[in-house]
């Protein structure tokens, strides 16, 4: 092989390999499946970790708009109307039914379910509908900036 076969036969190996090695780094777009797949991880957090777990998904500066309750600014404010996730006796698990991104923008809703017992120790069942805005934070992770639910009747 002639040495400027060889030159070239080097550097294009070198290039390929470049390429495929940085194609393998580049992050893929966020998706729906990224918010579906946040929710999952969202809902077993609350459920192992109670409020702490809960809490670590949203940002800084989020709001919840409660049912029938002023809007809470803050996760520190948040952080109060979720206690009673600490309780063992109280479940509150949900499904998302749809999820889209937009840029740096993106939101789920779905329906929720909460399981308590009353002082007598019998099961109460609530249900509700939620909707959540994600943003994606300078760090790339993706955090709840609004959060909101209210009650809906038992499903038939």
């Amino acid at each position: 092989m002639k040495p400027y076969l060889y030159a070239i036969a080097v550097v294009s190996l070198v290039a390929a390999y470049a390429m495929a090695g940085s194609s393998s780094k580049t992050p893929t777009p966020a998706s729906a499946q990224t918010l579906r797949q946040l929710e999952v991880e969202f809902m077993n957090a609350a459920a192992t970790q109670g409020i702490a777990g809960y809490m670590s998904f949203y940002a800084d500066d989020a709001v919840q708009l409660g049912n029938g309750a002023d809007a809470q600014k803050g996760k520190p404010a948040i952080s109060k109307t979720m206690a009673f996730l600490n309780d063992k006796d109280n479940h509150l698990a949900w499904t998302p039914a749809f999820a889209d991104i937009s840029g740096d923008l993106g939101y789920t809703y779905g329906t929720f379910q909460f399981r308590t017992r009353d002082k007598d120790g019998k099961s109460i069942i609530s249900y509700g509908k939620y909707a959540t805005i994600w943003k994606k934070q300078p760090d790339g992770t993706w955090k709840i900036v609004l959060d909101m639910g209210n009650d809906s009747p038992t499903p038939k």
